[in-house]
């Protein structure tokens, strides 16, 4: 045998003592990435319908859009969960408008996501 060979068969012998197993053939063997679990889990939430399939920067836009600057710099979306959007407000005065202001925003807000995505807007001071 070559010295190279008895070397590398010594280090196999060596690390096999010190491990108490022979090497992986494979290290990577069984290892998936991060972004396969988390696919299967938010296709397993949507079926369940616990996703409401509303990306945050989509809801950031539109409600910008649909509230215009002023509203928008006083009230932000926060989440929506089984189609009940939720607004942080930032002062009494302005939920007290909002409030007011729901039925035709709640409409907006319909007609720009869709109809069967928001069913409700609430607000929290925050």
């Amino acid at each position: 045998m070559s010295k190279h060979a008895d070397l590398r068969r010594f280090r196999e012998e060596i690390l096999h003592e010190w491990r108490g197993c022979a090497e992986a053939d494979d290290l990577n063997a069984g290892l998936h990435q991060a972004g396969e679990f988390v696919a299967a889990i938010m296709r397993g939430l949507r079926a369940a319908g616990a996703v409401d399939g509303l990306d945050e920067e989509e809801l950031r836009v539109a409600w910008k859009e649909l509230a215009g600057e002023f509203i928008a710099r006083h009230a932000e979306p926060v989440s929506v969960r089984g189609g009940h959007l939720v607004l942080r407000v930032t002062q009494p005065a302005m939920r007290f408008q909002l409030e007011q202001m729901k039925p035709m925003l709640l409409e907006r807000i319909r007609k720009q996501l869709g109809e069967e995505r928001i069913r409700s807007v609430k607000f929290t001071l925050g």
